[in-house]
């Protein structure tokens, strides 16, 4: 059977003529990039345009030739401008809500400061997303029903976006219940980022209850849910059973959390995620698990010499989504998104440069012979 029969609702409406294949909501990003230069001591940075779920459609449309859509914050200055240039690029229709940056505090499009590390020396993240815009967003910032007039198959959002304020969490539910009317499948990454939770949450709140609490309410509306054995811990609260697990690419612990999720979470039909052993910055081992049908499967371990591993869990959720959307059995589905995140990693920026020829033949067993 394939992978779309099992997680599409019996009875559910048709959306194979919807004018969309896959919307994102979600925050857009400018990542700052050193390479390889310590913060302290770069005199240049490269400017990616990233975003956790932007990155999943511009990656569907790029890669997988979907037909795609960000719903998300824009403001009117030169950084919005180069952000919109650059969704427009990746083939990628945008919804946005308008804002007016006064020229002095904002609101701005939110930066992400990312180097690429080196051997041993492990990659710095830190942020600055004062006064963002996406945060100002409301569950009535959007025209749902223009939105999805046109019917959507695939909906997509996930927890960066999610822990951003007080707001954004109903953004996420409202389009979510929005998207579903509509016809599509719903799918959220967990993305349990502490430092977000912890620095958005309210005087005298513990964030990490105040995360499982809002991100619960959230799961309640999935269908399709990306997170590891962690995020399903800190982000959900779940408990798993006492199982030894031999090393990052061991998927016992995940697995033996799959019936807890059912049983807190029965509308979730598929969970997936990746799984990577960090040898040294540049040098992972890495693999990937789904359930779904009451069953599991692990995609092979492959070593990647990675480039910039910025992007790679969203470059799998897309190649993943894209194998759903074809029906395709579980395991074929399964390697497409594992391939398609280790091929990530090899480009530098957050989205993809990859050709689905590229994805198809890793995932087949491909290598990196010299192609004449």
């Amino acid at each position: 059977m394939g992978t779309l029969t099992m997680i599409q609702d019996t009875g559910a409406k048709s959306v194979k003529d919807s004018s969309y294949d896959f919307m994102a909501l979600g925050a857009l990003v400018t990542r700052l990039d050193p390479g390889i230069i310590p913060f302290e001591y770069a005199s240049s940075y490269d400017l990616h345009v990233s975003g956790g779920e932007f990155n999943v459609a511009a990656n569907l449309s790029r890669a997988f030739g979907q037909k795609s859509a960000v719903i998300s914050a824009m403001v009117d200055y030169p950084i919005g401008k180069k952000v919109e240039a650059e969704v427009r690029k990746m083939g990628v229709d945008a919804f946005y809500k308008r804002f007016t940056h006064n020229g002095v505090h904002g609101p701005t499009i939110a930066q992400v400061w990312s180097d690429q590390g080196k051997g041993v020396r492990a990659p710095v993240v830190f942020y600055n997303r004062a006064n963002e815009a996406a945060a100002l967003l409301e569950k009535d910032s959007f025209d749902w029903d223009a939105i999805f007039s046109n019917g959507i198959r695939w909906f997509h959002s996930g927890g960066i976006f999610s822990a951003l304020s007080e707001t954004t969490p109903e953004v996420v539910i409202e389009g979510m219940k929005r998207a579903k009317e509509a016809g599509a499948i719903i799918s959220f990454d967990l993305n349990y980022r502490a430092k977000l939770w912890s620095a958005n949450a309210l005087e005298g709140e513990d964030a990490v209850s105040k995360a499982q609490k809002v991100l619960s309410k959230i799961v309640e509306h999935v269908d399709v849910l990306v997170g590891n054995e962690e995020d399903l811990q800190m982000g959900l609260g779940l408990q798993g059973p006492k199982v030894e697990k031999q090393s990052k690419l061991d998927p016992s612990v995940f697995f033996s959390m799959m019936e807890t999720v059912k049983e807190r979470f029965p509308n979730i039909k598929a969970v997936a995620t990746t799984m990577r052993e960090v040898r040294s910055t540049n040098r992972h081992d890495w693999s990937a698990v789904l359930y779904i049908g009451g069953k599991a499967y692990q995609a092979p371990t492959a070593s990647l010499d990675v480039y910039d591993r910025v992007g790679g869990g969203d470059g799998f959720a897309a190649g993943l989504i894209y194998g759903i959307l074809q029906d395709m059995e579980p395991q074929k589905a399964l390697n497409l998104g594992w391939a398609h995140g280790a091929l990530l990693t090899t480009f530098p920026g957050d989205t993809t440069m990859a050709t689905l020829e590229q994805v198809e033949a890793f995932a087949q067993g491909g290598s990196a012979r010299i192609q004449r």
